[in-house]
């Protein structure tokens, strides 16, 4: 999880990643952060992320980005 904080601050150092919980209900992040976060998946765990995947319960907090990446593996 530590790993994943890091890489998605790479993506945006403006955002709490570690508390926040509604990036995307919230209008945080955008869609090009978005295909940057997959971007990042694919290359740093190789996990490719489906286009079924691309939902907002699954990028609304860090949590669960991890949770997907882990279920993905």
């Amino acid at each position: 999880m530590e790993e994943l904080l890091e890489l998605l601050k790479d993506v945006r150092d403006d955002v709490d990643f570690e508390t926040t919980d509604n990036l995307i209900d919230g209008k945080i992040l955008s869609s090009f952060d978005i295909i940057q976060i997959i971007s990042v998946i694919d290359e740093e765990y190789d996990v490719a992320v489906p286009a079924t995947e691309i939902i907002p319960v699954n990028f609304n907090s860090a949590r669960a980005i991890y949770d997907m990446i882990q279920r993905l593996k």
